[in-house]
């Protein structure tokens, strides 16, 4: 959740993500902090470096959440989480990151530590995920690819 805030801070989200103005923000942002834009030995040019990546990976952390993509994404999402089980989770602070046998990952955010108990300590991991877990935390979907052993 912290890391969504951070980026939405930065892009000057206020509420819900609005792809357009997403973007209007993110053209402005790249304008503004363009490393091409500064003269070698500049000692803001390093700092440029430094804040194109992180409107960069903003940008595309808070498109992989928006409204729309979720839409668009809906029915491969469906498809996963009716279909596969969880091979794999990991959770650390308030994200929780399930990989599926289909080779799918998905990161959730704002699982506190009592709710990750409980799912481990689920009698049926799979079953506690769809009541639990899928319904009600954002989501979006991992970079990350199931690697073959």
């Amino acid at each position: 959740m912290k890391r969504i805030n951070e980026y939405k801070k930065l892009f000057g989200v206020e509420k819900e993500l609005d792809l357009k103005a997403l973007k209007k923000s993110y053209r402005n942002l790249v304008k503004e902090w363009h490393p091409d834009k500064f003269q070698d030995g500049d000692a803001k040019q390093e700092e440029a470096e430094i804040q194109s990546r992180r409107i960069i990976d903003g940008y595309h952390f808070l498109v992989s959440m928006a409204p729309e993509t979720k839409e668009k994404n809906l029915p491969e999402y469906t498809e996963t989480i009716t279909n596969s089980a969880i091979q794999d989770y990991q959770h650390k602070g308030l994200l929780l990151e399930i990989t599926f046998t289909d080779g799918s990952t998905y990161e959730y955010f704002g699982i506190t530590k009592p709710v990750y108990l409980k799912m481990i300590n689920a009698g049926n991991l799979n079953r506690y995920a769809k009541r639990n877990i899928y319904p009600k935390f954002t989501y979006r979907k991992s970079k990350r690819i199931l690697q073959e052993a």
